[in-house]
């Protein structure tokens, strides 16, 4: 999905330079880029992980880590703003979100991938003490696994929290999408946290549903304020 949306970007601007920015690019989690003409610039929270896995990306021209609510957004700098498993682990994800939203280009994309605070995987994940997730991290997650990392869950990791956002900021949402991708459930006890994740969903009925874990969204900055208002 997003590499289609990145491709039609690129071709209404005429051959123009595609300007990116990655907001949580301390996970290898890189966009497909290929046959686009584009500069990648990353940033990200200064934590001891995410400087190592930083580091040793190929793919980013430029990189910054710090605070995430004052690290430097130029404004209207960047075509398409990607944003992949960034906003579950932040104390404040509005905050930053309409920061990055200052850095993005009337008619510009913000690419979304985020962890479901209402799903039975982001029930348990949000639930587990801080210390209790760092002992049972390398035992569930894969080796090549960045982490662990916070997991704060606001109330904006969620599919009605991020409508109700990009309704409050004038953003049409285009493309919205699910599925499962969560780092333990491709580990070697893959099929323990399957069955937790289902007896989650039993427990709440269905209101935590084990079927997905992760948010796909595609959201667009209208070019006019007046788009904004309709």
């Amino acid at each position: 999905m997003f590499g289609r949306r990145i491709r039609e970007q690129w071709a209404g601007l005429s051959g123009r330079r595609l300007d990116v920015l990655v907001a949580g690019c301390g996970r290898p989690d890189p966009l497909d880029l290929e046959g686009v003409e584009a500069r990648v610039t990353g940033i990200d929270e200064d934590l001891p992980v995410l400087r190592e896995s930083t580091s040793a990306r190929k793919d980013l021209d430029s990189w910054t880590l710090g605070d995430l609510r004052t690290v430097p957004v130029p404004p209207r700098a960047f075509d398409v703003v990607y944003v992949p498993f960034l906003l579950e682990r932040l104390d404040h994800p509005e905050l930053v979100l309409d920061r990055l939203l200052t850095g993005l280009r009337p008619g510009g994309l913000m690419l979304v991938r985020m962890r479901d605070r209402a799903s039975a995987y982001g029930t348990c994940d949000r639930l587990l003490p801080a210390p209790l997730r760092r002992l049972l991290w390398r035992r569930f997650a894969p080796k090549d696994a960045v982490g662990p990392l916070p997991a704060r869950y606001r109330p904006v990791t969620s599919r009605q929290g991020m409508h109700s956002f990009c309704l409050t900021r004038g953003l049409m949402v285009t493309d919205d999408a699910s599925c499962r991708s969560g780092p333990a459930l491709k580990g070697r006890l893959a099929g323990l946290v399957a069955f937790a994740c289902s007896a989650v969903e039993k427990l709440s009925r269905g209101a935590l549903p084990a079927s997905h874990d992760e948010i796909i969204m595609v959201i667009r900055n209208p070019h006019s304020h007046f788009a904004r208002v309709i």
